[in-house]
């Protein structure tokens, strides 16, 4: 399930996220990789846990919590504290296909989160660069993603997916993992269809008796999903 979550972020908070990053220090992007991963990754990162990489992923924490189709499409449990790549034209930077790891671990706590839904947040517009689009693989082919800065593709951590290579200016994202309430994806789809259904019956037919015995079948499945 590949869902388009509409400005996240304002353009403002865009603009604070692009103001930070012209004035920090990256490091190379393989520090974040699985051995797998580190074979075909070539961009820049912020230092992961860094004051500025804190500031701006508390800000799309944030920002996350206020959105009611992030939450429809993901029912989060854990996010991973939001990174940030940057993909230049400059040695032509992208990053091959692979799968992301199954686990990751919140530096300095212990606490480990499954990755069963992968986000990657433009902060780049898209007639900012050539190239790296992101292009997510599932049982209906190959999906090219390219957004408005703000704009967010959530999208199951189980896909094999790649950035294709920058050949003009500059891509910046933010990059994270969620871990689901509902792990199984096929039932995690369903949910957020109900719960799409159930919106739009309740705005065209608010009196409708079939909102409520809707609404109380979401629940009752939600509580039968929940791990």
């Amino acid at each position: 399930m590949l869902v388009h979550i509409p400005g996240v972020l304002t353009a403002e908070q865009v603009g604070r996220c692009r103001e930070v990053m012209a004035r920090t220090d990256w490091v190379d992007g393989r520090v974040t990789a699985g051995h797998q991963s580190a074979q075909v990754k070539r961009n820049l990162q912020l230092p992961e846990g860094s004051p500025d990489a804190r500031e701006l992923g508390d800000m799309i924490l944030a920002a996350l919590g206020r959105n009611p189709l992030f939450m429809s499409a993901v029912l989060p449990k854990r996010i991973f504290p939001p990174l940030f790549n940057r993909y230049d034209a400059e040695g032509e930077m992208g990053f091959g296909s692979h799968v992301d790891n199954a686990i990751r671990t919140i530096p300095g706590t212990g606490e480990r989160v499954r990755t069963d839904v992968s986000s990657t947040l433009f902060l780049s517009a898209p007639d900012e660069y050539d190239g790296g689009e992101l292009v997510i693989e599932d049982t209906y082919g190959a999906h090219s993603v390219k957004l408005p800065a703000g704009d967010m593709i959530v999208y199951p951590g189980t896909s094999l997916h790649h950035v294709t290579k920058v050949t003009r200016g500059s891509r910046v994202a933010s990059f994270f993992w969620t871990e689901s309430m509902v792990a199984d994806v096929t039932r995690r789809s369903m949910m957020f269809d109900l719960d799409m259904s159930i919106i739009r019956l309740t705005a065209d037919h608010p009196e409708h008796p079939s909102v409520m015995t809707l609404t109380s079948l979401y629940h009752n499945l939600l509580r039968q999903w929940v791990i």
